[in-house]
């Protein structure tokens, strides 16, 4: 059998897209925004692979809020 395997996990959704919105929107701690980013992130398919495992350098992100309430991710 092929040890690198089927790295593929069931991801449990316990927040609706419009709850991690609503987060989003109302959060004002770096730290949950990152992690509230990382689970919307996974929730659209991105696999660990593409997403950073830990805080220690991240990638500068600008988060603006828009009229429906959510918030752009920009790379910078």
């Amino acid at each position: 059998m092929d040890m690198s395997g089927d790295r593929r996990k069931e991801i449990v959704r316990h927040l609706s897209e419009d709850d991690l919105d609503r987060l989003l929107a109302e959060s004002t701690d770096e730290k949950l925004t990152e992690r509230l980013i990382f689970v919307k992130r996974l929730y659209k398919g991105a696999t660990l692979e593409d997403l950073p495992t830990t805080s220690a350098d991240p990638p500068r992100q600008e988060h603006a809020g828009l009229a429906d309430g959510t918030r752009a991710v920009s790379d910078s």
